[in-house]
């Protein structure tokens, strides 16, 4: 089972904490080329330093801002590797799956799901206000883009993965010795992360109903299939499409991507029907297709302490 391969008398809650630190200032480590870029910057165009983090984003040329942001989850994917190891005595195989090796079917398959239905969303929108978006189209800055996205854009999604779906999971199963308390407590992290994004101050805090409710529904997929090679498929998914189809002023990337949405940002529809349509259809489709049952346990249930080896 996936959670319990994390709880082990001595795998202390404490050092979930301790590792998180860690994992916290190896990010903080790996956003030092983009500050000092920044600085350099500032200095030589004779600019005051930026006070935020909107203004910093946009000093520089997209492919490249994106590179330099891209670098800090690197460094954070090595924290994590590095405390699951030396921390824990874990392999990162036992924060992935409960499987004997990573399924990279079901990482591909939900992968091209989500790409497939995210595609074929941006058309349907598209077609119905074709007034709302520009061709942003640049043959040389988007071959860039996908030659970063490709490589980084993945590091990213995965990186958040591994802590919020694999790590923390654990870690909070490690606590509660249940299923429920992990499944909420990471959801709640994941969606407040994202509480200081530009869309949600052009939306408002409605739009956290989206954040929180896509962080449960990639803890259901880890629980339900005991493991997080979904979860890592969807979430590549998710930002590379979007990075690569479509970019806007008020998001909190611009990128060089095909298409530019000129539209007035504002919560709607488009907010909820994710969470109460979109998700449950999916889960739908990988229940049949992996043959899921007994929700109820594997959502709520308690769990087992594995008794160590030593």
């Amino acid at each position: 089972m996936f959670l319990e391969q994390g709880i082990k008398p001595e795998n202390k809650f404490w050092k979930y904490l301790l590792g998180s630190v860690f994992i916290i200032t190896a990010s903080f480590i790996g956003q030092i080329p983009f500050s000092i870029a920044v600085l350099y910057k500032a200095f030589k165009s004779n600019k005051s330093f930026p006070t935020d983090s909107d203004s910093a984003l946009k000093m520089f040329e997209p492919n490249l801002t994106l590179f330099l942001v891209m670098i800090s989850f690197a460094f954070a994917f090595a924290g994590i590797y590095f405390v699951v190891k030396y921390l824990h005595n874990q392999t990162i195989l036992s924060i992935t799956t409960s499987r004997s090796k990573i399924d990279w079917s079901r990482v591909l398959f939900s992968f091209g799901l989500w790409s497939i239905f995210s595609v074929i969303s941006f058309l349907v929108v598209y077609y119905k206000s074709p007034e709302n978006f520009v061709w942003n189209f640049k043959l040389v800055p988007f071959v860039i883009l996908v030659v970063i996205g490709s490589v980084l854009i993945p590091i990213q999604t995965s990186t958040e993965e591994y802590v919020f779906r694999g790590y923390l999971m654990q870690g909070f199963a490690n606590l509660a010795q249940n299923r429920w308390f992990p499944l909420v407590l990471t959801s709640l992290i994941f969606g407040s992360m994202h509480i200081f994004n530009p869309e949600v101050a052009k939306m408002g805090y409605i739009i956290m109903i989206y954040y929180i409710g896509t962080g449960f529904f990639l803890g259901v997929l880890t629980l339900m299939d005991e493991g997080i090679e979904l979860s890592l498929g969807f979430h590549a998914a998710n930002n590379l499409i979007g990075a690569l189809l479509l970019t806007s002023d008020w998001s909190v990337f611009q990128t060089n991507s095909i298409f530019k949405d000129m539209s007035e940002p504002s919560a709607g529809l488009d907010v909820i029907l994710p969470v109460v349509v979109i998700y449950p259809i999916l889960l739908f489709i990988f229940s049949k297709k992996y043959g899921w049952n007994n929700w109820k346990e594997k959502l709520t249930g308690k769990t087992t302490i594995v008794k160590s080896s030593n």
